[in-house]
């Protein structure tokens, strides 16, 4: 007979290459930087956010204004009394210039309610033709109403309540049940006409998106609650009850107010009554960094700064919310570290792309940290006029305040044309204007249909970086039907040598990115992360990297930047030390369980969670039991959120929860039936707790919801041949790796799979028959 082994090898092959691969999905909880019609919700790498498109349409009657989700008195009148907290009003009387200029400011008016003063839309019968239904805007009564397509997919008028931004558009706010305010789909273009504002249109122009898609209105990513209230008013409380499903959020401010920035004003009026000797006068923050500080002109054009670099308070505070970042508490505290109250995004796809410029929408801050000028101590306020938020100067003005324009804005720098006439001078083809500093140093990209916003890490182009990674470029942003070796050989001919610039990390983020566990790469992360040259969040996103790496001498460096002063750094080795033996982990992590900083405390517990006590030291054991319930606490704020609930699952797994992590499991597919990480997660719980057929169930209900999610036919293929079923196995596994090309885990699983059952095959078919002797 045939050895039977060979007929058991295969399913074991194919879960030993399996688990040397396991990925345990986890997802950032808060997208309270995205903006609400802007952003689909997050969800692991790779994977597509939420349910197949589709749902209900048609051209139901328009229903009455009764059928509109009714509006509490607590949801009209969110405000409400904070302690320390005092309202603008209360600073104008002494500080009346910078009130005057606020009042005219985008913070001013980024949230309103609507009322004549403040709508800038047309609800004057205005009509939109959107996914085969007409959609109104009216006014009556003095309220202004939206006919639109609810949950159901049905027409419903629609109470406008606030009013959201003002340029370049301004988006509309209605109720939702159980305290929740959502943003309308359609937005106002309140360009002028020439530049083809004065419109209604949809942010989503170019999809069909309908009712029970992830980014239809009505779902959780176009909550204000969630996605925009923090950063759209003042001392903002989320005020979510999970057991009820319900928001009480709050404010104390409907806009960004001075105590936005400044923090809560009461001490500071306090203070000048009494006028005692304190140099913070009360205040929770101050930003005196450019008080006394003086800027030398170089003999190389560009600016030093005389005063020392500055220490980031002021950056740190627009942070709070001009950031991609995970929200850890609220409301906000003026004053403490940045990542007390949030985690940044690292430069990471696909909000960046490998050279660290933003291809999503990431709000400007981690962009500039990786300026030179952000090295050299500039702060926002050196460009941005802080209380109007406009440009200090007009254009490329602003710029000249450090870079002497006789040197800058010239041809013998810019290479282009000296002024418009000269673009048409006979015998100068295809010459153009002369560039403002922002189109080649601050590379724009257009957010929510009309909103352009500029890159702020000020670089060199490098077209020559298109060339060997195929990312953008700001001359082929112009010059679009010119290949990117165009204009890297014109580059080269003008400089006479490659193009060279501040940022020199590209090439090994790049590799890091579709080569991970390779040695060499590994050896350039442990360089680009040890090199203090470097802007920190390119050594945290190198230092992040390394968890693919997991080496004696990657772990040496991690273990140097856990003690590294800067909390960012702190955060990334942590959470690189998910890819290393737990215990080794544990002896390098445990002091950070006590670290001041609560965005490094909490990722400490996350990455020690479920690790052996008597791994610790007996003070690290009860510090990590302190630590998991704060992390627990910034999980449970976002409550509302799958990815929260993943998140919280997965800590209760760790620690011998199972109970409370498949109701977390549970309440997160309850959210959002599309949520990928989930199913995989619990199917793998179920694993754990002998109940594969459980988590068989599971993962075919959702490839029934999204038949092309690679991961999650992968995982079904795991589970099958666990269940002994291998012939059916293979279909799924082999379809994950068709769908998923890039993903070398699933390549290799399907092709040991398919190796292993010709083995079998082959195997049997050899076998002797039996017979008389």
């Amino acid at each position: 007979m045939a050895d039977s082994r060979l007929v058991r090898s295969w399913p074991i092959a194919v879960l030993t290459l399996a688990l040397v691969g396991l990925v345990v999905w986890r997802a950032p909880t808060s997208a309270s930087s995205r903006t609400p019609a802007d952003a689909s919700t997050a969800s692991a790498p790779g994977a597509k956010p939420g349910a197949a498109r589709g749902g209900a349409s048609g051209g139901a009657a328009e229903a009455s204004p009764a059928a509109a989700t009714p509006v509490g008195s607590a949801e009209r009148s969110p405000e409400r009394a904070a302690a320390g907290f005092v309202g603008s009003d209360r600073c104008a009387p002494c500080h009346a210039e910078e009130h005057a200029a606020w009042q005219g400011s985008q913070h001013a008016r980024a949230m309103q309610h609507a009322t004549a003063a403040t709508v800038l839309g047309d609800f004057d019968g205005a009509r939109l033709r959107y996914a085969g239904q007409v959609h109104r805007f009216d006014r009556q009564g003095g309220k202004y109403w939206v006919t639109t397509d609810g949950p159901d997919g049905q027409l419903h008028r629609y109470e406008v309540l606030y009013t959201f931004g003002v340029e370049p558009l301004q988006q509309y706010l209605v109720a939702g049940p159980g305290g929740r305010l959502q943003a309308l789909p359609f937005a106002w273009d309140a360009r002028p006409q020439p530049r083809g504002g004065q419109r209604w249109y949809h942010l989503h122009e170019r999809d069909d998106v309908r009712a029970g898609d992830v980014l239809h209105w009505t779902g959780a990513s176009q909550n204000w609650n969630h996605m925009c209230a923090e950063c759209h008013s003042t001392h903002v409380t989320k005020g979510y009850d999970a057991a009820a499903d319900h928001f009480t959020t709050t404010w104390s401010e409907i806009s960004v107010g001075c105590e936005g920035c400044h923090g809560g004003g009461a001490r500071h009026l306090d203070w000048t009554k009494a006028r005692t000797p304190d140099p913070s006068k009360g205040l929770d923050v101050r930003f005196d960094e450019r008080k006394d500080a003086t800027w030398t002109r170089l003999p190389s054009g560009t600016a030093q700064r005389g005063k020392r670099a500055s220490s980031g308070t002021e950056s740190a505070t627009c942070a709070l919310c001009h950031s991609r970042r995970e929200t850890l508490s609220q409301p906000f505290r003026h004053g403490a570290p940045l990542l007390d109250s949030v985690a940044l995004e690292l430069l990471t796809a696909p909000f960046y792309t490998p050279d660290g410029v933003m291809s999503d929408e990431v709000f400007t801050y981690g962009s500039f940290q990786q300026s030179k000028m952000a090295h050299a101590g500039v702060t926002c306020s050196d460009c941005h006029e802080p209380h109007s938020g406009r440009l200090r100067a007009e254009g490329s003005g602003v710029c000249a305040s450090c870079h002497e324009p006789a040197r800058f804005d010239v041809p013998a720098h810019h290479h282009h044309a000296a002024d418009a006439a000269a673009a048409d001078v006979p015998g100068t083809p295809g010459a153009l204007a002369a560039p403002r500093c922002v189109d080649c140093h601050m590379p724009a990209r257009t957010y929510m249909g009309v909103d352009v916003r500029h890159d702020h890490g000020f670089r060199v182009p490098r077209p020559d970086l298109s060339v060997r990674l195929g990312i953008p470029n700001p001359c082929t942003d112009c010059h679009a039907r010119k290949p990117a070796s165009w204009a890297a050989d014109a580059v080269r001919a003008w400089l006479g040598r490659p193009a060279q610039g501040y940022q020199t990390y590209t090439e090994v983020l790049a590799l890091a990115r579709t080569a991970p566990g390779d040695p060499a790469v590994a050896a350039g992360l442990q360089r680009l992360a040890t090199d203090g040259a470097l802007p920190g969040i390119a050594r945290a996103t190198a230092l992040a990297s390394l968890r693919a790496a997991p080496t004696a001498a990657s772990l040496a460096v991690l273990g140097a930047a856990l003690a590294d002063p800067d909390p960012l750094l702190r955060r990334a080795a942590l959470s690189a030390l998910e890819g290393y033996d737990p215990r080794r982990a544990a002896a390098v992590a445990a002091p950070l369980l006590a670290d001041p900083v609560r965005g490094v405390r909490v990722e400490a517990a996350r990455v020690l969670a479920g690790v052996d006590l008597g791994a610790l030291p007996e003070r690290a054991a009860q510090e990590l039991d302190g630590a998991l319930r704060e992390y627990i606490v910034t999980q449970t704020l976002h409550a509302d959120r799958a990815e929260a609930q993943n998140n919280l699952g997965l800590v209760f797994t760790r620690t011998g929860k199972p109970r409370d992590a498949e109701h977390a499991y549970l309440a997160a597919l309850r959210i959002e039936p599309g949520y990928v990480p989930t199913y995989v997660n619990l199917a793998d719980l179920y694993r754990e707790l002998g109940r594969d057929a459980d988590g068989v169930a599971l993962l075919r209900r959702g490839i029934t919801r999204l038949p092309e999610q690679a991961e999650l036919l992968h995982s079904l293929g795991l589970a099958l041949v666990r269940r002994g079923h291998q012939d059916q196995a293979l279909e799924p596994l082999k379809r994950a790796a068709e769908l998923a090309p890039e993903q070398a885990r699933f390549q290799t699983v399907y092709q040991a799979a398919l190796t292993a059952q010709r083995s079998s095959t082959s195997a049997a078919h050899a076998q002797p028959r039996l017979g008389r002797p």
